[in-house]
């Protein structure tokens, strides 16, 4: 959502299965809808040739080994993180997805990417529907009570407006009485929350915060004039403000006091403590992906290549 997204307790939604995908340098091991089949010995993800590693594999729980497959939870779409290749049909791709194939086709296993809405996700997990997510979620001290997370970025919130910025907001501050959106459980409506104070200490009327299912809606709210701003996690908002209408439905508001974006924080994946192996495993993939540059790579496909971390650490946040 990066997305910097932080959760809240809430009845899991309707999930929506989506197939996991992906290019295969070598033949398919079978067809897209065959969950347990083992990935290609070699794949291409962005560009980088994944190779399987036998050890790591061999190192999964057995419960993953026997399935061959990881489920994954992510809300869909958070440009440039996850998307639909085509608006209506199932196929994803983003970030995110590429990441979670560059790690399915290192530990030879699928991860199977299935759409959930964002402050579902947790308790869907909790539920034992998912073994993780991905999906630019915020790795914080509240969510590792119930979650082990693999940090692989790290990006602040950005402040999107309608092209034009006809509102002149400069900064946070200038939210201070205006609306402002924010996707519900959200980091980035955290941090708006975080803000009234400081608009009360400065003798202003706090931020009417306007929470909205995804991010998708607040965009929408705010092309209608609803809302003043959007706040979304920095990379996203750049994608948004790039891709949307070709560039001129968005801009994103720059503030040389906080260039990388507000309240920077890792984001991870996300994995249920009763798979702590799995938590193991990922790791060590992640940090092959780091030494040999496809994390990299893949960051970059999606113009973000700053935000991919030089170390797999687990757990990192502060906060």
């Amino acid at each position: 959502m990066l997305h910097t997204r932080s959760f809240r307790r809430a009845e899991a939604a309707t999930a929506l299965a989506i197939t996991s995908a992906i290019t295969l340098s070598a033949c398919d091991s079978g067809s897209p809808g065959n969950r347990a089949a083992a990935p290609a010995a070699v794949v291409s993800v962005a560009g980088a040739r994944v190779h399987r590693d036998p050890g790591l594999h061999a190192a999964l729980p057995d419960a993953v080994k026997s399935s061959g497959t990881v489920r994954v939870a992510t809300d869909v779409p958070y440009a440039p993180f996850v998307m639909f290749v085509t608006a209506g049909r199932p196929g994803l791709t983003g970030l995110d997805y590429d990441l979670g194939q560059a790690l399915g086709a290192t530990l030879g296993v699928r991860f199977a990417f299935t759409a959930q809405k964002f402050d579902g996700i947790v308790p869907a997990i909790q539920a034992g529907k998912f073994d993780a997510v991905i999906s630019a979620m915020t790795d914080t001290k509240e969510r590792q009570q119930v979650l082990d997370f693999v940090d692989y970025s790290v990006s602040g919130s950005g402040i999107l407006v309608a092209n034009g910025n006809p509102d002149k907001v400069a900064g946070l501050d200038d939210l201070c009485g205006r609306k402002a959106g924010a996707e519900a459980a959200s980091h980035q409506l955290e941090v708006l929350e975080a803000h009234q104070s400081t608009c009360t200490e400065a003798g202003k009327s706090p931020v009417s915060i306007q929470t909205f299912p995804k991010d998708s809606d607040a965009q929408l709210a705010l092309r209608a004039g609803k809302v003043a701003a959007d706040l979304l996690t920095l990379p996203a908002a750049a994608w948004t403000a790039k891709s949307a209408d070709a560039g001129r439905a968005f801009e994103v508001v720059e503030d040389p006091a906080h260039g990388g974006g507000y309240d920077a924080t890792p984001n991870g994946i996300g994995v249920a403590k009763r798979l702590p192996g799995l938590t193991d495993a990922i790791q060590k993939a992640l940090q092959k992906l780091i030494s040999n540059g496809t994390l990299t790579k893949i960051c970059d496909k999606y113009g973000v290549a700053d935000i991919a971390v030089k170390e797999a650490t687990r757990n990192s946040a502060v906060s």
